[in-house]
């Protein structure tokens, strides 16, 4: 079992602990807030199901269906998350009004659900330090989704934390739906910067600025007459495909050469990387 299959794993098993918690905390105290929460955990574990069944699908060879690979099924993992927390999202703040017209919290338990927001704050952001760090040496894009929804969690207990804090002290119970209303605005932040992220790479969009600045100067090191360069990625796989032009009287075996020099240089730079040349006589 590889390292992104087991992070991915150990997201489903925390996610899974904290809803339980969450939901026992929001259903014995009645907090929307809470439950908020819950759900928002509940996405986060459909969210790490995905990631888990993506990444391993990801990682299959090439073969006669797919000879690119299959690595865009990352970034068609991350698309679905992110309208999972989307849709969360409205259902919190749909509920949360509901709550304002409704029932009020059981303040004697609001205690309880402020440790458990706690603890879920602090087991989130072990969990989502360990994916981003899995994410970014396999750059996996499903992972690194995954972590965003944990690290969304973390701040969003964080406030559901504090907000229950207020209510304790200034025993206004419409805090607690107020809260959740932002929580939620919150969410839906996140999760639109995390479709964006996830559906560009969908449309085989190049290379950040950066990222091919830097591949235009491994080439000037290597001293390569290229043009027409072109990059894209797929999950965590990235392509390259570039014209190069040599001396029409090289032979073909010396330009063949040639170009397994680029291509090994290059692959040595990014992991996953599938290179193609096209040869051009001067």
């Amino acid at each position: 079992m590889n390292a992104k299959v087991r992070i991915a794993r150990l997201s489903i098993l925390s996610n899974t602990l904290l809803i339980i918690m969450k939901l026992a905390a929001g259903i014995l105290s009645g907090s929307v807030s809470i439950i908020s929460e819950a759900i928002h955990s509940s996405m986060d574990l459909v969210a790490a199901i995905i990631a888990f069944f993506s990444v391993r699908v990801s990682d299959n060879p090439p073969d006669s269906r797919h000879p690119y690979g299959h690595g865009k099924v990352e970034n068609i993992s991350g698309v679905i998350e992110a309208i999972l927390i989307f849709i969360a999202a409205i259902w919190i703040i749909v509920e949360a009004v509901k709550k304002l017209l409704g029932e009020q919290i059981e303040l004697d338990s609001i205690a309880v659900g402020s440790v458990v927001m706690l603890i879920s704050a602090i087991v989130n952001t072990i969990v989502s330090k360990k994916l981003y760090k899995v994410a970014r040496e396999t750059n996996s894009v499903a992972l690194e989704a995954d972590a965003l929804h944990l690290k969304t969690d973390v701040y969003t207990s964080l406030g559901v934390a504090v907000g229950l804090g207020l209510i304790l002290i200034t025993k206004i119970n419409w805090l607690d739906p107020v809260v959740a209303i932002l929580v939620a605005l919150f969410i839906i932040k996140e999760s639109y910067h995390l479709l964006s992220k996830a559906f560009t790479p969908l449309l085989d969009t190049a290379w950040g600025e950066d990222e091919i600045q830097e591949l235009e100067g491994t080439l000037r090191k290597l001293d390569v007459n290229y043009h027409d360069l072109r990059t894209r990625a797929a999950g965590n796989y990235k392509f390259i495909d570039l014209h190069i032009q040599i001396p029409e009287d090289v032979s073909v075996g010396s330009a063949h050469q040639y170009c397994d020099k680029i291509e090994n240089e290059l692959t040595q730079t990014y992991q996953n990387l599938t290179v193609t040349i096209h040869v051009e006589p001067t």
